[in-house]
C-alpha cells in the first residue's frame, strides 16, 4: 500500500547531483518537496526542473527545500542539468537523486506497473517539519506539473498548521479564509479580531489571520 497523508515520510540516504544526502538532515526543521520524473533527457521534465529552479527563492521564503528524483545515474544527471540550464535559461540549484537501484522509488511507491514498470511516474510529496506527508499528487507522464500551485498549497498548509482555519477553493495568500468548525461563532471575535462574516452557520469567513 502506498504512502498516505499523515504517514511518516521514509528517510533515506542517496547519491544526488550534489553529493550523498541524508533526506531528513537535508530538510532539517523545515518543509520539503520531493518529486520524481520519468527519466533524464525527457522534454516535459526538462521544463519542470527549469520551472523549479526559477522558483527557488519562493520555496526558500517558505522554509521549504526541494529534491528531485529519477532512476537514471549521476553522469546522465550532470549532462541533463547542463541542457536544462541552457534551454530553460536558469541554473538547477537543488539536488536530483540518482535512484538507479530503485530504493527511494520503492519507498515512496513512485513506480506504477500499469504505467511503466521501469520508470517513475510524476509523483509529488510535500513533507512538513514533523516529517509527515501533507500532500501527495500523481500526474500522468504527459502532463507537466504546476509548481505555482504547489507553492499555493504550501502557503495553505503553513497557515492552517498555525491557525484554526481552512482555505477555500482557489484561495491565494492574502485572501479570506474559512473559520474552522471547531470554533463556535460566538468565540470567533476573540480568536479572529480582524472581523468575520457568517455566510451560513457552517461557513464563516475571516481575513487571513497572519497578515
Amino acid at each position: 500500500m502506498g504512502l498516505r497523508l499523515g504517514d511518516l515520510a521514509p528517510n533515506f540516504v542517496a547519491e544526488t547531483s550534489e553529493g550523498k544526502i541524508d533526506f531528513y538532515e537535508y530538510l532539517g526543521d523545515g518543509w520539503g518537496v520531493l518529486f520524481s520524473h520519468p527519466g533524464d533527457y525527457t522534454p516535459v521534465c526538462t521544463t519542470e526542473l527549469g520551472a523549479v529552479a526559477k522558483l527557488r527563492s519562493e520555496f526558500e521564503k517558505r522554509n521549504t527545500k526541494v529534491m528531485a528524483l529519477s532512476v537514471d545515474g549521476l553522469e546522465n544527471h550532470k549532462g541533463w542539468i547542463s541542457d536544462i540550464n541552457e534551454t530553460q535559461h536558469t541554473v538547477v540549484n537543488f539536488p536530483i537523486i540518482a535512484d538507479e537501484d530503485r530504493k527511494v522509488s520503492d519507498l515512496y511507491d513512485m513506480i506504477h506497473p500499469n504505467s511503466n514498470e521501469n520508470l517513475t511516474v510524476r509523483s509529488v510529496f510535500i513533507i512538513g517539519p514533523d516529517k509527515k506527508i501533507k500532500l501527495t499528487i500523481t500526474y500522468p507522464a504527459s502532463t507537466g506539473r504546476n509548481f505555482e500551485e504547489l507553492i499555493r498549497v504550501i502557503d495553505s498548509l503553513q497557515l492552517t498548521a498555525k491557525y484554526s482555519v481552512a482555505t477555500p477553493a482557489d484561495w491565494k495568500k492574502g485572501e479570506d479564509v474559512v473559520v474552522g468548525l471547531s470554533i463556535k461563532t460566538e468565540d470567533i471575535p476573540a480568536k479572529f479580531p480582524k472581523g468575520h462574516k457568517v455566510v451560513k452557520p457552517y461557513l464563516r469567513m475571516t481575513p487571513q489571520p497572519d497578515l
